[in-house]
């Protein structure tokens, strides 16, 4: 697929589906394009859709189908809007990083596909609300999802989601306890969790 280069390109580039539930324009807003004018449309549009498969049939779909409504607060950047982010202080990683992650149209430095989304989870924000521990949701995607990448955040316990060809196995937080829950050679990456999500769904969708 070539690169829309206008209103009908962009439109029917937004009509293609990902996976049962959720199609390419569900995940191309993004607050920076829209303030500042910058187009966030893909230069590689059939690497941007393969990514983007993987993270909605792989991690997405799984969730939606155990949890309920997924909902998507941010996901692909194109290289542009992400490199005038980083440049401007706007909480985006530099590009380089960035690739197979929230630029899915560009492989990382090794070659590989990646993509990820910032979503927020309705049923579990308002248990999040209530007092519950983001680290309960953390360590049930860890034991039932491919996941590469998660990162968790203060507001409505939003985080990103990674899938990626070589998954990474590790989660951060910036709640508070702050920083690496866990990743590959830690002790708790293989142990028993289920104590953190007694009361959880089961997993629905695979």
């Amino acid at each position: 697929m070539r690169k829309p280069a206008s209103m009908r390109g962009l439109e029917n580039f937004g009509r293609v589906r990902l996976s049962a539930n959720f199609y390419m324009r569900d995940f191309l807003y993004s607050e920076i394009a829209d303030f500042h004018g910058i187009p966030n449309v893909p230069d590689d549009p059939d690497l941007a859709i393969s990514a983007g498969r993987q993270l909605c049939q792989e991690l997405l779909e799984p969730l939606q189908a155990t949890f309920g409504r997924v909902a998507v607060r941010g996901s692909y950047r194109s290289a542009a809007v992400n490199g005038f982010g980083n440049a401007n202080g706007m909480n985006c990683a530099r590009n380089d990083t960035s690739a197979a992650y929230h630029i899915w149209d560009r492989r990382d430095g090794k070659g590989r596909m990646g993509a990820a989304a910032c979503i927020v989870i309705p049923w579990f924000a308002d248990r999040y609300a209530e007092g519950a521990d983001w680290r309960g949701l953390a360590w049930w995607i860890h034991d039932h999802l491919p996941y590469s990448h998660l990162q968790f955040f203060p507001k409505l316990a939003a985080f990103n989601i990674q899938w990626h060809e070589k998954p990474l196995r590790r989660i951060d937080s910036f709640i508070q306890p702050r920083g690496c829950l866990t990743k590959p050679g830690m002790p708790n990456q293989t142990a028993s969790h289920a104590k953190w999500y007694r009361g959880f769904p089961t997993l629905q969708g695979v």
